[in-house]
């Protein structure tokens, strides 16, 4: 376990979403843009904003809207599911896959010594 890991699980939730807010506040300062024009590009109101910035993010969707508005969406990464293959798998993928079979046509079944 990271010492980063560590330090959110201790976190309350109301904590946690202070500190989301703070990253989104500095994220638009360091953008050089205005709560309303953040809002408006988000199409939320500004007191939304404001709440989100304040550490009462509301909904996912608004909180999506101002990160990808703040061009911020990669720190939503760690929601994507990734399929790590199993060792068997891997051992079927290497497998040879054939894609048809072809049978001489001149060739006889071969006659059995019976």
């Amino acid at each position: 376990m990271t010492g980063y890991s560590y330090k959110i699980r201790s976190k309350t939730d109301t904590q946690i979403e202070r500190e989301m807010g703070a990253f989104i506040k500095d994220a638009r300062i360091k953008a050089r843009l205005t709560q309303t024009e953040v809002a408006e590009a988000a199409d939320i109101s500004r007191s939304t904003l404001s709440l989100i910035e304040n550490g009462t993010i509301g909904t996912v969707g608004n909180l999506i809207k101002v990160l990808r508005v703040l061009d911020q969406l990669h720190v939503l990464q760690d929601f994507v599911v990734r399929h790590v293959p199993s060792p068997l798998d891997l051992a079927k993928s290497a497998e040879v896959k054939y894609k048809r079979v072809r049978k001489s046509s001149t060739s006889s079944p071969p006659e059995s010594d019976w």
